[in-house]
């Protein structure tokens, strides 16, 4: 069963029992969004939520209308199973979850899971030990063009594939700037992971990274918003941009496979968009050029991720993601951003 179906069977199971789960943070651009998700879903009771770093930022009404708690209160209360942690400055991410993880919870901790690859080792080795699981809030994991793309890589459908290449465009506001320029990756950092976690999936660890990260806005700050990362494989190479300087970068988002058949390209992310060229037919695409458009998974963003978690908390599913991928991701996205 590849991941798309067995992702999309989960979709179709019926959780047995409601999770009681709450949220830390409130600074990440998925905070507002994943609250509004488990809020929507059968599997999920959401409790509540604490902000213990004031300086995070809290913005959309659905902040003011949860319910307001500790750490301490969230930590101690048993019957509190799953917490989701979202920080504007991933180390708060990292440091919070280790809190939750002493006291026995799941978690879903959003990227970047912080700075140091051996707290992450510690938090999931940790985790591993309490019988809990650790989730990766790296965003286009069940993204349905994206998913596309690595499905035709996976089952050979573009032949041999011998490069990746992807994109993210994304003007950053000063708040935002002042955030990631604490970490020497910055962009890379904070949104490059997504695009690291995509090319690690489909070709697992690479022999060399290369990484170009550079500060060339006109801002008097030291964020690094011009980035690009080349992952060196025995017979590939995948290529990873990203950049704040284009007004539109949502539209020219993209993620591309490509190989000996053909090439397939997921753009924009939303909405979704697929464009297939191949040279001979292989599985349900046809020769020549096409555009599509795949379906999205049922329910709001983030949906799939929570009722996958659901899943392995309640019915002990394996989970699509090992810890060991997660942390040679960690690993591969701190070498590229010269922090390890």
């Amino acid at each position: 069963m590849t991941r798309r179906h067995f992702s999309a069977s989960l979709l179709a199971a019926a959780p047995a029992g409601k999770i009681k789960c709450a949220m830390i943070g409130t600074g990440h651009g998925h905070a507002h969004s994943k609250i509004l998700a488990l809020q929507s879903m059968a599997e999920y009771d959401f409790v509540g939520l604490a902000r213990p770093e004031k300086d995070d930022p809290a913005i959309g009404p659905v902040f003011d209308k949860v319910r307001p708690l500790t750490v301490s209160q969230i930590c101690n209360d048993p019957s509190i199973e799953m917490v989701a942690l979202e920080f504007a400055d991933a180390e708060h991410n990292l440091s919070y979850a280790q809190q939750c993880m002493d006291a026995k919870k799941w978690l879903h901790l959003d990227k970047p899971p912080g700075a140091s690859l051996n707290a992450l080792r510690k938090l999931l080795n940790d985790a591993n030990t309490a019988k809990r699981h650790v989730q990766m809030g790296y965003q286009w994991r069940y993204h349905a063009g994206i998913e596309a793309a690595m499905e035709a890589a996976r089952n050979g459908w573009l032949g041999r594939v011998h490069r990746f290449r992807a994109s993210i465009e994304k003007p950053i506001l000063a708040d935002e700037r002042r955030h990631l320029a604490k970490y020497k990756g910055g962009m890379m950092f904070s949104e490059g992971c997504h695009l690291i976690d995509r090319a690690t999936t489909l070709l697992g660890k690479p022999i060399r990274v290369n990484g170009f990260i550079r500060h060339h806005g006109t801002d008097a700050d030291t964020l690094a918003d011009n980035n690009l990362v080349v992952l060196e494989y025995p017979n590939a190479l995948a290529e990873i941009s990203m950049a704040a300087f284009d007004p539109h970068g949502n539209q020219h988002r993209y993620v591309e496979i490509l190989g000996s058949n053909g090439s397939i390209k997921a753009s924009p992310f939303n909405p979704v968009g697929l464009t297939v060229t191949l040279k001979e037919a292989a599985g349900p695409y046809t020769k020549g050029q096409q555009s599509l458009v795949p379906p999205d998974p049922p329910g709001l963003p983030y949906t799939p991720d929570f009722r996958i978690l659901a899943s392995i908390l309640r019915n002990g599913a394996k989970p699509d993601y090992t810890a060991q991928h997660d942390l040679m991701t960690h690993e591969v996205l701190l070498t590229a951003c010269d922090m390890l």
